[in-house]
């Protein structure tokens, strides 16, 4: 990998190189995430190819050439991409919803963030190999949460030497899992794009389905914010048998530490450590859990979605059951609060929702070498207007 990114170009292509390089765009401030302004040109090409000097040296290996990142790659959120106060820019639209942002019809949401200029860029940071899985086992949790069933693993033997298996009873989203846009509507103002109740069934031919982001797949720059490092550092707890909620300044606060520049685009992955937990649980506190979920997780507020849409997040996953404090302090039941950010992110933004992901040996990676940002890849099931599905999602250092 190393001697390709290396290769000598041709004349041609260092003559492209020389234009595009006098053609330089003027760059786009980034919307500001608490002292971490979106970096200049310079700045881009310096972080990338330092984060070697960051990270402890290989024992004695010979370091990897780093790829740079050039300015041009990087291009700003079009003019067209609203600010969360400019929302919403159609007629009829609930105030911050981005309904037409990305066209009438559009079903993708954010994920059409992902250009793929923005992918090429995002490869550049697979520096030394690393591949770190992000699904659970699909009978974990076990109890499953939220009344979803357990799924059954049958084997059919053909023959000796033949064999083939099937789930029954199977949820997609009984274990790591992607929600699609179908899955929480507004109660008030609906789904996504305004699209009417009658087409959003979750059945084949319906639409906002998991389908939508299997056909396409979602690639491109993710960043971790390691929450539960963060706040063992600084001497605190978060109890994953509660509701406790994450401010959005500690969020902000994460990233700082951490040194992580947000992008544009980004697949934003937040980690609370409630896999980890979990996993040290005995039975009965499984089973208890899963009788009564309480889980952590960010806040859900308006202004930590009015955060999301201005850094122009793609997709944001977790290691949590709901990404978002569950149940919500503010309401007795899930079922029965009004301000979630399942409304504003899957409903107003069209912003996929990650949850019960396995973040832990990604984290523990970051944590040594110093480095919160990889490539990232997720490959959904195809289910023909699923309301979701296990992500099978990859991020490669």
């Amino acid at each position: 990998m190393a001697k390709t990114m290396t290769k000598t170009r041709s004349p041609k292509a260092a003559a492209r190189s020389r234009t595009v390089a006098k053609a330089k765009p003027k760059q786009k401030p980034m919307p500001k995430a608490k002292a971490m302004p979106r970096p200049k040109a310079k700045a881009l090409k310096k972080m990338v190819s330092s984060r070697t000097s960051r990270r402890p040296q290989a024992r004695s290996r010979k370091p990897v050439s780093q790829p740079q990142v050039s300015a041009p790659e990087l291009r700003p959120i079009p003019a067209e991409v609203p600010s969360y106060d400019q929302l919403p820019i159609r007629e009829g639209a609930p105030a911050g919803a981005a309904w037409g942002v990305f066209g009438n019809d559009d079903q993708l949401g954010t994920i059409n963030l992902l250009t793929p200029e923005r992918v090429v860029l995002a490869s550049k940071f697979i520096r030394k190999g690393r591949v770190f899985a992000l699904n659970l086992p699909i009978n974990i949790p076990d109890p499953p949460l939220f009344t979803r069933g357990k799924h059954r693993h049958e084997i059919k033997r053909f023959a000796s030497y033949i064999l083939d298996d099937y789930l029954d009873n199977f949820y997609p989203q009984a274990s790591s899992q992607w929600d699609a846009l179908s899955h929480v509507k507004h109660p008030q103002y609906g789904a996504y794009n305004g699209i009417p109740d009658d087409q959003v069934t979750g059945y084949g031919g319906s639409k906002l389905g998991i389908d939508n982001l299997a056909r396409r797949g979602i690639a491109g720059r993710g960043i971790l914010a390691d929450v539960a490092r963060y706040y063992e550092r600084q001497g605190k707890h978060l109890d994953c048998t509660t509701n406790d909620v994450i401010p959005l300044e500690d969020l902000l606060a994460t990233l700082e530490a951490q040194g992580t520049q947000v992008w544009p685009g980004d697949i934003l992955l937040v980690r609370v450590g409630w896999t980890k937990a979990y996993l040290s649980m005995s039975d009965d506190q499984r089973a208890e859990l899963a009788r009564d979920t309480k889980s952590p997780g960010l806040e859900g507020s308006q202004r930590t979605a009015r955060w999301l849409w201005e850094q122009h997040i793609a997709a944001v996953g977790s290691d949590s059951p709901g990404l978002e404090a569950i149940p919500p302090p503010q309401a007795a039941d899930f079922m029965q609060a009004r301000d979630l950010l399942h409304f504003h992110m899957l409903s107003f933004f069209g912003m996929p929702i990650g949850e019960m992901w396995n973040l832990e040996e990604l984290a523990d990676d970051c944590a040594n070498d110093n480095c919160y940002e990889f490539f990232f890849t997720s490959a959904p099931l195809n289910i023909p207007g699923g309301v979701g599905s296990p992500p099978n999602a990859l991020a490669i250092k």
